[in-house]
């Protein structure tokens, strides 16, 4: 059932259209299935979002252990942590075969849900995003944990804006990106926001006047 769910989510126009019915047909079997193992149909859309979800952050995890031990022993490159972190969901949004959609669908389903708190666990989880801080402070000890924490929190609305609003981005730049290529897309990402982690913050930070 978790995969007819996945496989549903990730084609449906909108979560609304993944129903009890929907499910069972695609699983070949029958509602007392679903009220027995999940208990509610939220419930499932988590389980099967959860999956998906997992094997994301598993990619991102993994990608950033290479980065660490390509570099070792010195602290790995900006550009491949930053690769790292955004580059599976890019990757992810642009593969149809991909289970993204289901990824897509999680912060209107939590909106709109009755009990809110069964997507909270996924919606809010930064825990992964926090493994990178560690590997940024080596690059940019300058940097405090805080301004680390901002920047990765800038990174993931670049990374929301080349998943969510490209069409935006394609009228910004004049429609002369392919921004349907996602090697692409990270390398361009990778070379607009490295010097956030590259260049030290002057140490002269003009005051504002007293006027």
């Amino acid at each position: 059932m978790r995969t007819a769910c996945e496989q549903l989510l990730s084609a449906a126009r909108h979560p609304d259209d993944v129903t009890v019915r929907t499910i069972t047909c695609r699983a070949g079997t029958n509602v007392a299935a679903v009220n027995y193992h999940f208990g509610t149909l939220q419930h499932l859309i988590f389980s099967a979002a959860e999956r998906a979800y997992l094997r994301l952050n598993a990619e991102r995890l993994a990608l950033l252990q290479a980065a660490v031990q390509r570099a070792d022993p010195a602290p790995a490159c900006a550009g491949d942590l930053i690769a790292a972190l955004v580059g599976p969901s890019i990757r992810w949004s642009l593969d149809p075969h991909s289970s993204y959609g289901v990824l897509r669908h999680l912060t209107t389903l939590a909106q709109s849900s009755d009990d809110p708190e069964i997507f909270r666990p996924m919606v809010e989880d930064i825990g992964h995003h926090r493994q990178f801080v560690p590997h940024f402070r080596k690059i940019a000890p300058w940097l405090s944990e805080v301004d680390v924490g901002f920047r990765i929190s800038c990174l993931l609305g670049v990374r929301t804006q080349m998943t969510r609003s490209r069409g935006r981005t394609d009228e910004l730049t004049d429609h002369q990106l392919d921004l349907g290529n996602a090697s692409s897309i990270i390398a361009l990402v990778v070379a607009a926001t490295e010097p956030m982690f590259t260049t030290p913050i002057s140490n002269s930070v003009s005051k504002p006047s007293s006027r």
